[in-house]
């Protein structure tokens, strides 16, 4: 097909990096291999998780876990989530990979902890933790997600996901690792599904790619697509491909930005179901959060627990310790939300 002749499909490395450009160095810095306490105080805080598994090359799935603040447990090491409060336990089983991002009402930011599940034992999930980092605002502020709740969501599949403003993306690399994105945009901006493919774009975001790095090698992807305010969840599995082609990102223009990069997941299954997860969470509508805690500084305290031992990790953590810091990584994050969420 045309958007995927060799001029304009992305094959490769190389050709991502030349159409969004490579992982600047410092947002490597802010992954650690280990929970935190500002992370174990998000997990315990959050009433909801999206969940992706897999054991490598063709099987990968995606599920939602949610209830009362609470309901998933951690320490330095491990994660811990019940069995009975993810909409589809089928998804997650010992020695597969596992990719969740843990969102907290009110707040934009999301963490992102990716391990290896180690046991399924008396209804409960056992994660070995591998590495945990915070996530920009950026798809969330996007898709408007704290909003006033759309309680008249369509029970289509395919017209669900056209009215979408946020989808989860699981991924898996070579080795093995499951990986899990937040995407955001306006309805109608989200996705659009033409036959049997749903079409995306790619934002600006944190710049690390992973989801994009990992389709290169790994085309196997699992989705789950949400209208705010809405209980119903669309789960997606399929084969994606990625495109700079002129005519499929002018579809996803918004605020005169054309997305450097289109997504088509080629449809192998396709379903729209009640979210026991989303009921259980209760997360809209969202009023001002109380839990206290401050992304900037998580994302400080993480960049400052990085093992990473080159010049450029020492420096940055040094500057992360001088007075002011905080105060300076805040304003540059609010900054960035506002100048370049497209």
């Amino acid at each position: 097909m045309e958007f995927f002749n060799p001029e304009t499909v992305i094959g490769t490395v190389e050709a991502l990096e030349t159409a969004i450009g490579k992982i600047p160095f410092p947002m490597t810095l802010k992954v650690i291999d280990h929970l935190d306490k500002g992370a174990i105080h998000w997990i315990a805080e959050s009433p909801l998780v999206f969940i992706g598994s897999g054991n490598g090359g063709s099987s990968i799935g995606i599920t939602l876990g949610g209830g009362k603040p609470g309901f998933a447990t951690a320490d330095k090491h491990s994660l811990r989530v019940p069995v009975s409060l993810l909409d589809d336990p089928s998804v997650v089983r010992p020695g597969t990979a596992f990719g969740s991002l843990f969102l907290l009402p009110g707040t934009d930011e999301t963490l992102r902890v990716n391990g290896r599940v180690a046991e399924v034992r008396n209804g409960e999930i056992l994660v070995r933790v591998e590495e945990c980092y915070g996530h920009c605002a950026k798809a969330l502020i996007r898709s408007d997600f704290w909003s006033v709740p759309d309680e008249n969501a369509p029970l289509d599949a395919a017209d669900f996901v056209g009215a979408s403003r946020f989808m989860a993306l699981a991924t898996m690399d070579a080795n093995g690792s499951a990986d899990l994105s937040p995407k955001g945009d306006p309805a109608g901006k989200m996705a659009s599904v033409n036959e049997d493919r749903i079409w995306f774009a790619d934002r600006p975001g944190n710049r690390r790619t992973d989801s994009f790095h990992n389709i290169v090698t790994q085309p196997q992807v699992a989705a789950a697509f949400l209208i705010p305010g809405s209980l119903h969840v669309c789960r997606v599995l399929g084969t994606a491909r990625m495109t700079i082609n002129e005519t499929v990102r002018a579809r996803f223009i918004v605020q005169g930005k054309t997305p450097a990069l289109a997504i088509a997941i080629d449809i192998n299954h396709l379903e729209l179901q009640p979210s026991g997860a989303l009921s259980r969470a209760g997360i809209w509508p969202a009023g001002e959060p109380t839990h206290g805690i401050k992304p900037a500084q998580l994302f400080l305290e993480h960049t400052k627990l990085n093992k990473h031992k080159s010049f450029g990790a020492r420096l940055a953590s040094a500057a992360l310790s001088l007075p002011g810091s905080k105060s300076l990584m805040e304003k540059g994050l609010k900054k960035d939300y506002k100048d370049n969420l497209y």
